[in-house]
């Protein structure tokens, strides 16, 4: 009789010990594996020829002594196809399918199988513990690592795979997916989120067919600039906030990915995510470990609402830097002068940040080059030295008069790119990514920096360096990424005798070095990710980010979509959000679209009438009240801007005794009067007593909302309230308090 060996880790329990199983022994074991979370149950599972295979996914299993029969249950014919569930698909040898990994051995043979070895579970705390699984070639000496991360109580999975060989020579790693993961199931539905320039996170839903659905990118940088790494997908029907189950997923690569979705014959799902493997053939050296990016997923058996609170709070805990912490409000000069600015010019500018009443300026490309002025995009970029018209007293100063006024001094820096008309250009020509018999191709006039190379992440590293330096008081970093790679060669790799298909992985890993000695020195400092928009925004970077730029597009009416679809992977505490001159929209709604987040401020508001410069004020007071409810309480979508008139959200306190309510008028094609329905709150204590009270009102009116009125938690939760969203009142901002 078979001994059954199983290793349960559930939300009562995490073992207290690694168990570590020899392959001698396995010929006569069958060995599940589960990797759970509170809610949720991944069980991985040997088969009769020791492959391992996903053999369930869904809620918890209670009986741990039925974990190895969930298989039996199954009568699939994978015969012409190899075996769909397998926890991480080989190529070249049994299997048809498409794979997750596939290499060119180091004698030319283009067969790989992967047969159980061993696995072990290491208790972190009481919270996580992280599962790693052991998988061999029995023929060459190859291995491939899968690892899974839980967060039990977020019900939040992060996944990786680390390969490694004892070859003679390098092998060539063809594909090399972060992870392989099967849904046994009917029906499954994708959200896939695409985008361009100005037109970020535009969500699309699919019905999965039969067949494989790709999302990817092959951009290099600022990657997510057409589609992101981002995705949905919910089980048995489309996507609901409140109910069903779902995933919410996301790779955290800042490089090209590949998301393959395909429902296979019998009409379940395999899903294959990683490192796009275009013109990507990697060089792996013996004994060298290489370590895929993470798949990270939220799951819920209760809709996208309850998947998104559960990633925030696992962001703000465990991945975003800083994420439990406070953000500075601040005011940029970029739409007020964009390159035309002066030392008197800036002074000005400290004064009405502080005026207004916010933490922070922050001074926007254009400060820097002399040989090559940077007054426009042309040229100038690469050369970070102050430029001596400019600027003739230098950043120091700056910092030195914005601390006068009271308020702190950031700077914007774009430390990965080159201009053609600039000195680096002309010093480091071997520095560029460029291939020397084609003609250069620009993106925003610009090329990227090589770094693959060291020298060129010492050079981005001593930007930084230099500029804290000399101005130790220096209190934030915006840092751009506009361009996307052309013509990717590297001068670098081909000294070193390296294939150029490693340049894509190679410049990425690069780049996270560098951000790794900026934390060693700096952990601290905050860190606005720009990348043109919402080119960057995903966990690897953010590890190293406090905040990230969602898109260049500020127009007000255009942020609430943008702004909601981030919402369901990002806490609002990690975007960036301002209030500009763009749209036609009243300033009272730019402010409140802004306060959804991070706020800032990019116009000139020396300009601004009494009215509005008293709104402002009053407004970033109301703010300050509140943000730490938008920073770290519990997100409701309550309102879709996508499927009605108006929009509305809402963000509650742990103890919910406080919460702040969003609502927006987002179509006025029909002459809306006013909502015709109230408003379903969520999040609140059905048993407490609460006011509601708006806030940010403009000079001069007054709300028809009761703010003496009191309601049961119960009745707002169930009957709700309206806001009285009309053409006249387009925005709507809420203040919930218990009433003890």
């Amino acid at each position: 009789m078979k001994q059954k060996i199983t290793h349960y880790l559930n939300k009562k329990s995490i073992l207290l010990f690694s168990f570590i199983i020899a392959a001698t022994h396995l010929s006569a074991q069958t060995i599940t594996i589960p990797i759970t979370t509170e809610n949720s149950m991944l069980l991985l599972q040997t088969d009769s020829n020791n492959r391992l295979m996903n053999v369930y996914f869904g809620k918890p299993l209670e009986n741990e002594n039925e974990f190895a029969t969930v298989s039996a249950g199954y009568n699939y014919d994978y015969s012409n196809q190899g075996i769909y569930n397998s926890a991480y698909t080989p190529s070249g040898t049994w299997n048809l399918s498409e794979p997750a990994i596939q290499v060119k051995h180091a004698d030319g043979n283009t067969s790989l199988e992967l047969k159980y070895v061993s696995h072990k579970i290491e208790k972190i705390d009481a919270n996580s513990a992280i599962t790693s699984v052991v998988l061999k070639d029995p023929v060459y000496p190859f291995e491939v690592t899968l690892f899974y991360k839980v967060w039990i109580k977020e019900n939040v999975i992060e996944q990786w795979t680390e390969i490694k060989h004892n070859e003679k020579k390098a092998v060539l790693l063809q594909k090399y997916a972060s992870a392989n993961l099967f849904f046994g199931g009917k029906d499954f539905y994708l959200t896939s989120f695409q985008g361009e320039y100005l037109k970020e996170m535009q969500p699309v839903e699919t019905k999965l067919v039969q067949g494989i659905r790709a999302l990817d990118t092959k951009l290099g940088t600022r990657a997510m600039l057409t589609q992101t790494p981002n995705f949905m997908v919910s089980f048995g029907k489309p996507a609901s906030e409140n109910e069903g189950s779902v995933m919410l997923g996301q790779l955290a690569w800042s490089s090209n990915f590949k998301l393959e979705f395909e429902i296979d014959s019998n009409k379940n799902l395999r899903l294959i995510a990683g490192i796009n493997p275009f013109a990507s053939e990697y060089s792996l050296a013996p004994n060298e470990i290489f370590k895929t990016p993470s798949l990270i997923y939220a799951l819920s058996n209760h809709g996208t609402g309850e998947a998104s609170r559960n990633l925030h709070d696992w962001a703000r805990k465990y991945r975003l830097l800083d994420g439990q912490g406070e953000r500075l409000t601040l005011l940029n000069n970029w739409e007020a002068t964009y390159f035309d600015f002066d030392e008197n010019k800036l002074k000005d500018l400290f004064k009405d940040a502080k005026d207004l009443g916010v933490d922070m300026f922050l001074l926007d490309d254009g400060w820097f080059g002399n040989k090559y002025p940077r007054n426009n995009d042309v040229a100038g970029l690469g050369d970070w030295q102050e430029n001596k018209k400019k600027l003739p007293s230098g950043i120091g100063y700056l910092v030195k008069e914005a601390k006068k006024e009271g308020v702190k001094f950031g700077i914007w820096i774009e430390p990965e790119m080159v201009n053609p008309k600039s000195e680096l250009y002309e010093k480091h020509l071997d520095w560029v990514i460029r291939q020397p018999e084609r003609p250069e191709i620009y993106y925003r006039n610009q090329l990227v920096l090589d770094l693959s190379n060291p020298e060129v992440q010492d050079f981005v590293f001593g930007i930084v360096d230099d500029l804290f330096v000399k101005n130790p008081e220096l209190a934030f970093i915006k840092w751009d990424c506009n361009a996307t790679i052309y013509n990717a060669y590297s001068t670098y790799l081909n000294k070193k005798g390296l294939p150029q298909s490693n340049l894509y992985v190679d410049y990425t890993r690069g780049l996270y070095k560098v951000l790794q000695r900026i934390r060693a020195k700096y952990p601290k400092v905050p860190m606005m990710l720009c990348s043109g928009g919402g080119g960057r925004g995903e966990y690897e970077f953010l590890k190293y980010f406090t905040e990230f730029w969602p898109t260049d597009d500020t127009e007000p009416l255009e942020r609430i979509f943008v702004q909601w679809d981030y919402s369901y992977f990002f806490p609002a505490i990690s975007t960036c959000n301002h209030v500009t001159d763009w749209g036609k929209q009243p300033l009272k709604f730019r402010v409140d679209v802004a306060s959804m987040g991070k706020l800032g401020f990019d116009i000139v508001a020396s300009k601004l009438n009494p009215e509005d410069k008293t709104f402002c004020k009053q407004a970033i007071s109301n703010y300050n009240s509140f943000k730490d409810i938008v920073w770290h309480g519990d997100m409701y979508r309550l309102v879709n801007p996508h499927e009605n008139n108006i929009a509305a959200l809402m963000y509650v306190n742990p103890t919910k005794t406080k919460a702040v309510v969003f609502n927006y008028l987002v179509n006025n094609r029909f002459n809306i009067t006013a909502t015709e329905r109230p408003v379903v709150l969520n999040g609140l204590d059905p048993k407490k007593k609460y006011t509601v009270k708006e806030i940010n009102l403009f000079p001069g009116t007054t709300s028809p909302i009761a703010s003496d009125k009191v309601y049961t938690g119960d009745f707002l939760m169930k009957a709700g309230i309206n806001p009285n969203v009309s053409l006249k009142r387009t925005s709507v901002v809420l203040e919930i308090n218990e009433v003890q």
